[in-house]
């Protein structure tokens, strides 16, 4: 396992080029023979590319932790200067957003004016590609289906930040609720639908006007959002409720399927049937479930006992795995979708939070 250092308010980092070169150690090859091997090279070094999957934690302990999803073992630890709170692949699959917290600026409340950063890494290499100030206590980042914006909550400012992702400079900074916490982006990338921890609501923010078009009340304070394929159904955790809150965007109906104690993150499948639940409890009381709701029947079908204090979900691109943080274990549960249990648990770093897997 590798471990690395990062320093995100470093000016400089230096950008590694590996060049490889074809000696021709044997004067009585042909020159055939030659592009054979050097065809075959080739292809079998982007097949190997092409087989190894990632999916990353961000660890409040000060890390992000790298896992290979073909062998569910820890590739790396990449060490970051502050908290980090949530993680993002970018729709290429080249780099990963995540946003960081300064230590003294962890509490919510805090006074102090520490502005947040958004880390940018290669998903390849783990080396800095930008890293970008933002507001105060950044909480999720999410990237556009389009890759052209990255969007960051500001919990303590009531604002997100809109990050251009050619010249990584925030070209936008967008009212919202009071406390801004976890979203998601449309998927022809025109909405953003952001929970609003410190009241009853959801942002929906217009990413074509750059402005908070409506909110829509939903139940005791909104963790995260997912939003169906189609922009009809918008979903979102209600945590002092215990219920998931399902949401008919044509008249925003709200109905609710009660859920574990303390849910935290939702992931939605890509078929849009099942919205995973990951219930967090909390350190006094911690829960350890994850709860599957159908959407359609807007009822629960399974509980599934994982590690304590669930809090990050997200489903693998076919759907047959459900990946899982337990904050208050510093482990990740793998969960098989078929059977609806955990297969195996991985530890990782301190605390992990958010989770993103590599499509």
């Amino acid at each position: 396992m590798k471990k690395t250092k990062i320093s995100i308010f470093s000016s400089l980092f230096i950008l590694g080029l590996i060049l490889t070169g074809c000696g021709n150690s044997n004067p009585e090859a042909t020159s055939k023979e030659q592009n054979e091997t050097q065809e075959q090279t080739s292809v079998k070094a982007s097949e190997n590319e092409q087989e190894v999957k990632y999916y990353f934690t961000a660890d409040e302990g000060g890390s992000i932790t790298k896992i290979n999803a073909d062998t569910n073992e820890v590739d790396s630890t990449i060490e970051v200067d502050g908290i980090a709170h949530n993680v993002q692949v970018s729709p290429d699959g080249e780099l990963l957003a995540a946003t960081i917290v300064p230590e003294m600026g962890h509490a919510h409340g805090d006074s102090m004016d520490m502005p947040g950063t958004a880390l940018f890494l290669d998903t390849a290499t783990n080396e800095v590609v930008k890293t970008v100030e933002v507001g105060n206590h950044p909480a999720h980042i999410v990237y556009t289906e389009d890759g052209k914006y990255v969007l960051v909550t500001n919990n303590e400012d009531h604002t997100v930040s809109v990050i251009d992702t050619t010249s990584f400079d925030v070209i936008q900074t967008i009212s919202t609720g009071k406390g801004p916490h976890g979203f998601r982006i449309s998927s022809d990338s025109s909405k953003a639908y952001i929970a609003n921890m410190g009241e009853d609501t959801v942002s929906v923010v217009n990413l074509e006007t750059m402005k908070e078009e409506k909110k829509i009340k939903v139940g005791q304070t909104p963790v995260t959002t997912a939003i169906s394929s189609d922009g009809k159904t918008l979903i979102v955790t209600l945590n002092s409720e215990n219920v998931l809150a399902i949401v008919n965007l044509e008249n925003d109906q709200v109905d609710k399927v009660s859920v574990g104690n303390g849910p935290a993150q939702v992931y939605l499948d890509g078929n849009d049937q099942y919205a995973y639940v990951a219930n967090q409890g909390t350190a006094e009381n911690p829960s350890n479930t994850v709860t599957v709701v159908d959407v359609q029947s807007k009822k629960a079908t399974a509980t599934i006992e994982v590690g304590k204090g669930a809090h990050g979900v997200v489903t693998s691109p076919g759907h047959q795995r459900v990946y899982v943080t337990n904050m208050f274990d510093h482990t990740v549960s793998v969960i098989d979708t078929e059977q609806n249990k955990v297969i195996e648990t991985i530890e990782v770093g301190h605390t992990p939070n958010g989770i993103s897997l590599m499509k």
